[in-house]
């Protein structure tokens, strides 16, 4: 009996937002060394280019492309997500909308009756919703299957998106309510597009990491040589033993991106926190 030979998944490309660090940067290595296309974006210009002629320079020019990008400003949201069809050759197959304000908690210990939060609640929301709704806007024309003929041929999974939200869309602690807020917004956002986007073959999901523990996915982080560690009371708070790896949260992604018949839906990847006191 003769064992099938494995067959490579075709070449994708795939367009992260706030891929610089953290679990973004880990999502453009784990699916540039699957073969992958990837063009990353961000706003933090130092650790951008770190990433893309250091961290990952090997693939830099060839399947790594990158640009800058304020995402509070939809110019600009537009006009990348246009350089990166380009570097792809005017097709988008994938697009992960990891790019926001990671800090949860009001700066200096603000809380809700601090009228002053009131421009920090305008940035969550132009940050973390507002702008995976319009990149996910301006990735249309390059991801659509744009005929019911071209529909029926689609093989494969087709094109998505996938926007990272966090487990604080179901669960939050006193003082979050910028991060918590949109984060739970992005729940939303995903039930509504999948559904419009499904005349364009787009699917659209949502993966909700809990504690990811990234510290070591940075320049900083190169340059100490540091690695992956369990921290404080990981292991006491979570169901798994220990907090999340960014390579969790790329699996879910590499699953997500191949499960044809999956659109509409949130994955908590979390270790078990939100269903422990």
């Amino acid at each position: 009996m003769t064992t099938p030979a494995t067959v490579a998944p075709p070449q994708k490309n795939i367009l992260i937002s706030g891929a610089a660090q953290g679990i973004g940067r880990c999502l453009a290595r784990h699916f540039l060394q699957r073969g992958h296309k990837v063009f990353i974006l961000d706003f933090n210009e130092d650790e951008l280019a770190h990433t893309a002629t250091v961290h990952l320079k090997e693939h830099l020019n060839k399947t790594l492309g990158y640009a800058l990008c304020n995402l509070r400003s939809v110019d600009e949201i537009r006009a990348t997500a246009k350089k990166a069809a380009d570097f792809f050759d005017g097709h988008i197959d994938v697009l992960i909308n990891n790019g926001g304000i990671s800090t949860p908690f009001w700066k200096d210990g603000a809380t809700m009756e601090d009228q002053s939060t009131i421009d920090q609640w305008i940035a969550y929301v132009e940050t973390n919703l507002t702008a995976p709704f319009a990149l996910s806007q301006a990735c249309i024309p390059y991801m659509k299957v744009s005929t019911e003929d071209e529909m029926r041929k689609l093989e494969g999974p087709g094109p998505c998106i996938i926007h990272v939200s966090s487990f604080r869309m179901l669960q939050s602690d006193p003082n979050q309510e910028g991060y918590a807020s949109t984060k739970a917004g992005l729940l939303g956002l995903t039930h509504s597009m999948a559904v419009s986007m499904a005349k364009f073959g787009i699917r659209v999901n949502l993966i909700a990491p809990g504690r990811i523990r990234v510290a070591h996915e940075c320049k900083q982080g190169d340059e100490q040589s540091k690695e992956w560690q369990i921290e404080g009371d990981d292991a006491e708070k979570h169901a798994t033993n220990r907090a999340g790896k960014p390579e969790d949260i790329a699996e879910c992604a590499e699953w997500l991106i191949g499960a044809g018949f999956v659109t509409g839906q949130d994955v908590t990847v979390d270790g078990g926190v939100t269903k422990t006191k």
